[in-house]
């Protein structure tokens, strides 16, 4: 099992940061040749694209600034939690269905141009 981690930057990529929607794009992209690739030896691939979460570079910001991110989400409103993400690598682990897929976590949020 591989499970990558890509960002929503790979979809909803924003004005000064084309290198960084490309270096995520392109993890998104290589999740199902390479699932197609290790198919034979028994060996899945995902990706997780997160959004918004709280990590320690969010912990840095203002309050002001999390609750205006967090405003943003559609729903939940709120950033992300490290355990939901954890949860959705142990769900990915158990279902072996999932294979050759990029799932967005990010609470239906697509981010501005800018």
């Amino acid at each position: 099992m591989i499970i990558n981690t890509a960002s929503i930057a790979a979809f909803d990529g924003q004005i000064g940061q084309a290198a960084y929607a490309a270096s995520k794009g392109a993890i998104a992209s290589l999740t199902l040749p390479v699932a197609r690739e290790l198919a034979r030896f028994g060996i899945r691939v995902m990706t997780i694209a997160p959004g918004i979460f709280e990590t320690p570079m969010m912990a840095g910001m203002s309050d002001e600034v999390r609750a205006g991110l967090a405003a943003g989400v559609p729903f939940p409103p709120r950033l992300g939690k490290p355990a939901e993400y954890a949860a959705l690598v142990r769900h990915i682990i158990e279902n072996s269905m999932l294979n050759g897929e990029v799932i967005r976590l990010d609470g239906a949020l697509r981010m501005a141009a800018k």
